[in-house]
């Protein structure tokens, strides 16, 4: 069921919102100071490429500097692909079959307003975690 839900959503929804995050991504990259923020960005767009089965939890024993980054992210790239997640979800819900991606997408909005301090795993993993 995972690989018929992953791949309905990487044609409806996984790979437009990739382009997004690989993007900002991109943009960090270019920038320098700002790679920590692209390698996030890229580690998003995969987990968006192919997100069930899969799932974004806090890493442990992240400090001030995570959340420090992540306020930088959110006023510059962050609230964008929030938006993205947010309008893409609405186009979604007007379809019968397009609610349950439509309710997946609004769950990605955490992860994009607060990428660092996670990481992606095996949802099977993040119950014992």
């Amino acid at each position: 069921m995972q690989l018929l839900l992953n791949i309905l959503w990487l044609v409806l929804v996984g790979f437009w919102m990739a382009i997004g995050y690989v993007i900002a991504g991109v943009i960090c990259c270019i920038l320098i100071i700002t790679i920590p923020w692209g390698i996030a960005s890229f580690r998003i767009a995969s987990f968006v490429l192919w997100p069930f089965g899969r799932e974004a939890v806090e890493k442990p024993g992240t400090g001030a500097g995570s959340l420090i980054g992540n306020v930088i992210w959110v006023i510059f790239a962050g609230w964008w692909l929030a938006l993205g997640h947010l309008f893409t979800s609405i186009a979604l819900a007007i379809t019968i079959i397009g609610i349950p991606f439509a309710w997946a997408n609004l769950k990605l909005i955490p992860v994009s307003l607060f990428p660092l301090g996670r990481e992606i795993v095996s949802s099977d993993r993040s119950f014992g975690a």
